[in-house]
């Protein structure tokens, strides 16, 4: 409640981080319109509904971010966005190359698991990004970002269930023009970027982009010097545009490179923190059966005993402090390049617009995925890839004395998705597992007073089960490789009309015929001895000796990311076809305001699951492996909504919505200590109000507010515990504000005054709504300002800036750490960031 109060303050104060519409962006020849033809200057237009419209003309729920707004605010990329959109969530798990989830009105698809497409999609210059961690690189000179609330499977087409973020780069001038910026922080943050445009000839313009960004890492790793959470990626993007009297064309080249150490975790309800030294490991594990079961946290049957496995070492996690395991690091590189062209040609009447594109995306990553410094598992090799073609074209042109403004059009996506994932064991990996079994079994009835033990790494004094070691573990053992091939075929036709019935009354239709085709073919390949012996007929005897404890020996034994049950080949296909649409009603009530209202209708094709953690296991009572164990579902959306836009000149803007949408078969695919579980809920519900506005009491001087108050459900009487909460990251209020000052203090020198803020209330962070104390923020306000001069017009220009002001800490995500029954795992947010940028221009 504090948190809130002081959000609300500062709304009040308009001293805080803004929402929606932006100043009048930079390139304002391509983004703003005369006086004489717009009302006023600075009237932002969209291209949201695939034609040119002012934004407060649209009947859609949209925020539009404009360039300069985004330079303001210090956002570089898109987790940067939700400071100035309070719908939308950007969160990072395990990794930020695949681990981004987009949230709009709390509806985003987590999980890093590249089968799992997005809930939100990404266009950037109208090419579809396939997944969002593939538009994570640092953006090149932003023309504006439209950020679409609901539905817009009409337009958009694939995965926009929730919404969509269309970012609109800026183009080639035809007159000569560059800039340089150089940034210097703390953490040794520095950050490049520089650009170059003019006209080649007459009708060819041309623009080159470039950045470089490194930063050290802000978590520590509490045994080494290592840090993690870094930053070191470039990107180089050259376009070509060419403008002829009827017919344009726009080509774009990129390629992008990250190599980074990320994410890192840290426990966040157990006492210690593991310290790897071995030489003390059987020493340590001696510890009597009552100390262990003070160390569980709330479950003796697992979670805590890891704790006491090695030197213990206290820690804190807004220290942001971790242990990783020796020699097992968390490297991510990423690989990215693409190229597009979009033409628009005036055929007399009708406009056809053409986007072909080609992507290709491959990250490969390292993992130390048992959240401690013993040397349990690790994962090696990490590789996915994401080739996409895609091709869309448009018919736009009217009817009727302009009572009718029809587009048709069709779209084409072939995409091959790859992944080699390789689990492996450590070298600690036997002594892990022994010293949980024994310290479960000291001291219970009916067993030996000193415990049991399964692999015999704690020596002869120490019986093993059934008196038969299992074999033991080498090191490197696990997955070999389990390599999946997914190919995706998608097309659509598509239509969008707005029928103006009167000068005030119009009436938008559209509808989209979607239909996909995807394969998956697998081949696994795991080797754990322990498993293949338990698995094995002359394990008949041992299996029934254990009883009851089977399940658990099976489980530790045989993980399911690793169990050697699942290996082979394994091909697959789904075809699916779905219709999504629009249909609204706007009003204009006058020059100033206008009401809409109607309904959206979204869906996200079904896919599969590409983790044999999916599989069903004989030896654990189901009906063994097989490829639909990996499939999930389609996902819909039936979207009621109404609202308002308000245009009272250049001084006062507020706009408002109020929402309900109804997800059926929601996707989502959680981790629930061993392995990820996918489940499409019955239903999920998102209902709110959103408001925004703008406020210019001079030309020199912008205030920005937006709230959002949400209220989303799980409906599923099969998601247990689940039934009837939240869903992740979806805090019921949210407000974002902002304040900017441009004084002309001279003839020469100008001047820059920038403060914004995002407050969330509580949320919980663990992708299942369970609601556990650990993984649950409370209220938190972050606080971002940047103070600048320019001179000469804007020329030159000095900087500071303060990301996170007062140093706020929160959890981005948490999870329950592997085989520990009751820990959980966080990854935390940035600390504050400041420094100084440098930038010219000419």
């Amino acid at each position: 409640m504090r948190n809130i109060l002081l959000g609300a303050t500062m709304l009040c104060a308009a001293t805080t981080p803004a929402y929606a519409f932006a100043q009048a962006a930079a390139a304002a020849d391509e983004t703003a319109t005369t006086q004489d033809d717009a009302g006023y200057e600075g009237d932002i237009i969209v291209t949201a509904t695939g034609r040119s419209q002012i934004a407060q003309d649209v009947p859609i729920a949209l925020s539009v971010v404009g360039g300069e707004q985004l330079t303001n605010s210090g956002i570089s990329d898109i987790r940067g966005l939700r400071q100035v959109a309070p719908s939308l969530q950007v969160t990072t798990g395990q990794s930020s190359a695949t681990g981004v989830v987009l949230r709009i009105r709390g509806i985003g698809t987590a999980g890093d698991n590249p089968g799992f497409e997005p809930a939100v999609g990404v266009f950037i210059d109208g090419v579809l990004r396939a997944r969002a961690g593939v538009a994570l690189a640092d953006l090149p000179p932003i023309e504006r970002v439209e950020v679409l609330r609901g539905p817009q499977g009409t337009l958009f087409g694939r995965n926009t269930s929730a919404g969509a973020l269309n970012i609109i780069t800026q183009k080639p001038s035809f007159e000569l023009g560059g800039y340089a910026e150089l940034s210097y922080g703390n953490y040794d943050e520095i950050e490049a970027k520089a650009g170059v445009t003019g006209g080649l000839t007459e009708k060819i313009a041309a623009r080159l982009d470039g950045g470089y960004h490194k930063r050290d890492g802000y978590i520590k790793d509490a045994n080494s010097d290592r840090r993690f959470n870094d930053v070191d990626r470039w990107f180089v993007r050259g376009q070509t545009l060419f403008e002829g009297d009827d017919v344009s064309l726009r080509i774009i080249g990129d390629y992008a490179e990250t190599d980074e150490q990320c994410c890192g975790a840290i426990n966040s309800n157990s006492g210690f923190q593991i310290a790897p030294n071995p030489a003390d490991i059987n020493t340590v594990l001696g510890f009597a059966a009552s100390n262990v079961i003070q160390a569980f946290s709330a479950n003796p049957a697992l979670g805590g005993a890891v704790g006491r496995v090695g030197i213990v070492r206290p820690f804190d996690p807004k220290s942001r402090t971790m242990a990783a395991s020796p020699n097992r690091d968390l490297s991510e590189q990423v690989k990215e390049w693409g190229v597009s062209g979009e033409l628009n040609w005036d055929l007399g009447g009708v406009t056809l617009t053409s986007i072909t594109a080609y992507r290709d995306w491959k990250a490969l990553r390292n993992q130390d995925i048992d959240f401690s410094g013993l040397d349990r598992a690790y994962r090696e090799g990490y590789r996915t890839g994401l080739r996409d073609f895609t091709q869309e074209v448009r018919f736009n042109g009217s009817a009727f004395d302009g009572g009718l403004d029809w587009l048709i059009g069709g779209f084409y996506l072939n995409e091959k998705t790859t992944l080699t994932d390789r689990v492996r064991f450590g070298t600690q990996a036997d002594q892990f597992v022994d010293g949980i079994f024994n310290a479960l079994t000291a001291g219970q009835p009916g067993l030996p007073p000193q415990g049991l033990q399964l692999y015999g790494t704690l020596g002869p004094a120490v019986p093993v089960f059934a008196g038969v070691p299992l074999p033991r573990t080498p090191n490197g053992g696990g997955q070999v490789a389990d390599q999946y091939s997914v190919k995706t075929e998608a097309f659509a036709l598509f239509t969008h009309n707005i029928i103006n019935i009167s000068d005030q009354l119009s009436l938008t239709l559209g509808l989209r015929y979607n239909h996909e085709n995807k394969d998956i073919k697998a081949n696994l390949n795991s080797q754990v001895p322990a498993c293949n012996f338990l698995q094995s007929p002359a394990a008949a005897a041992y299996r029934a000796g254990l009883g009851a404890r089977f399940p658990l020996v099976y489980l530790y034994a045989c993980n399911p990311t690793v169990n050697s049950e699942f290996n082979g080949n394994y091909t697959g296909d789904r075809s699916e076809s779905e219709f999504t649409g629009t249909a609204k009603l706007s009003f204009k009530v006058s020059d100033e305001v206008l009401l809409y209202g109607g309904y959206d209708r979204g869906y996200k094709s079904g896919g599969y699951n590409l983790d044999r953690g999916s599989f069903d296991s004989v030896f654990l009572g189901g009906n063994g492996a097989q490829i639909t164990d990996l499939e999930f579902g389609n996902e819909t959306a039936d979207v009621y909504e109404i609202g308002f836009k308000t245009n009272f000149s250049r001084a006062f803007q507020f706009n408002g919505s109020v929402f309900h949408s109804t997800f059926k078969g929601y996707q989502n695919n959680a981790f629930e200590g061993t392995r990820f579980v996918v489940r499409n809920f019955d239903k999920v519900i998102s209902k709110g109000v959103e408001l925004d506005a703008i406020i210019r009491p001079v030309s020199d001087l912008n205030f920005h507010v937006g709230y959002t108050l949400l209220d989303t459900e799980v409906k599923d009487p099969l998601a247990g515990s689940d039934n009837g909460k939240p869903l992740t990251n979806s805090p019921r209020h949210v407000i974002t504000t902002s304040a900017t000052w441009t004084p002309q203090l001279s003839s020469s020198v100008g001047g820059l005054v920038h403060i914004d803020a995002r407050t969330n209330s509580d949320s919980n962070t663990l992708n299942s709504p369970l609601g556990v104390p650990f993984t649950t923020n409370d209220g938190y306000t972050i606080v971002n300002a940047r103070v600048g001069l320019n001179f000469n017009d804007n020329r030159f220009g000095i900087e500071a800036y303060v990301e996170n002001l007062f140093n706020k800490y929160y959890n981005i995500t948490s999870f329950p750490v592997p085989e520990q029954g009751t820990s959980f795992a966080v990854y935390p947010a940035p600390p504050r960031f400041y420094g100084v940028k440098l930038r010219a221009s000419f």
